[in-house]
């Protein structure tokens, strides 16, 4: 028998294996999914993408809003937009950050993160 807490953790699982998908669907580039709960108190999991201009950075987070809602989840908080070159949409347990090329090679959150486990990436 599955207990709440693992039930929980496995349907946040499954709804970042679907930002995934609807990030790799808008043509973001350079996805991560890292397993973040051994070395953060922040969040079990990160997504990492690229988009390539200012208007695919709105198309991805429109498409993760809608398939956010979609599996009857919502963000907690957003930030950055589409002009900063970054954003990021915090629902709690996952936490997704889209950027541009420049604020990515800035930023690196991957070096920062390396610890964490690679679950999926897609290149």
């Amino acid at each position: 028998m599955v207990d709440a807490e693992e039930e929980f953790d496995l349907d946040a699982g499954q709804f970042a294996r679907e930002l995934v998908d609807a990030i790799s669907d808008k043509m973001g580039s350079d996805v991560i999914l890292l397993d973040v709960r051994q070395v953060s108190l922040l969040a079990d999991h990160f997504i990492i993408c690229t988009a390539e201009t200012e208007r695919q950075v709105k198309a991805i987070v429109d498409e993760i809003l809608v398939t956010g809602k979609g599996a009857g989840f919502k963000p907690l908080q957003m930030d950055g937009s589409s002009g900063s070159g970054w954003m990021v949409l915090d629902y709690g347990t996952l936490i997704v950050h889209i950027f541009l090329p420049p604020q990515r090679d800035y930023y690196r959150m991957e070096d920062l993160w390396s610890d964490a486990a690679l679950v999926v990436r897609i290149q």
